[in-house]
């Protein structure tokens, strides 16, 4: 009995120690935003640098990380944020936390006025 215990436990550490890579994402510089104004229909797109915040109408946009996968995984961008709107209580935020490019309704910005989505992270300005 011990012996077949013995080879299930080795069975099923060679199943989960299997020689699968994980990807470590990729950091990039800025962040890449668009913004709707559901009262005028308004697109607006935004970079902004890591670790700097910037306004984008009324919303102040703090950006503390921003990742992309490597090119040979699937494609996807994920940042860490904190969005105050200047219009209220300038030290409530009214968003934080991750958000992630390919699903922007997992993690959406919840505002009256606003719609606001990451369109990726970038490297070059330009890009």
């Amino acid at each position: 009995m011990n012996l077949g215990l013995l080879k299930a436990f080795l069975l099923l550490l060679l199943l989960f120690s299997s020689s699968q890579s994980f990807s470590i994402p990729l950091q990039m510089k800025y962040a890449k935003f668009k913004l709707l104004d559901k009262i005028s229909n308004k697109l607006t797109e935004k970079i902004i640098l890591v670790d700097n915040s910037d306004n984008v109408e009324t919303l102040n946009v703090k950006v503390y990380a921003c990742f992309k996968e490597p090119p040979d995984e699937i494609s996807e961008d994920y940042v860490l944020i904190d969005v105050k709107d200047n219009f209220q209580d300038k030290k409530n935020s009214i968003y934080k936390g991750w958000m992630i490019s390919s699903s922007p309704e997992v993690t959406p910005l919840e505002h009256p006025i606003y719609d606001l989505w990451l369109l990726g992270c970038i490297n070059d300005k330009t890009s």
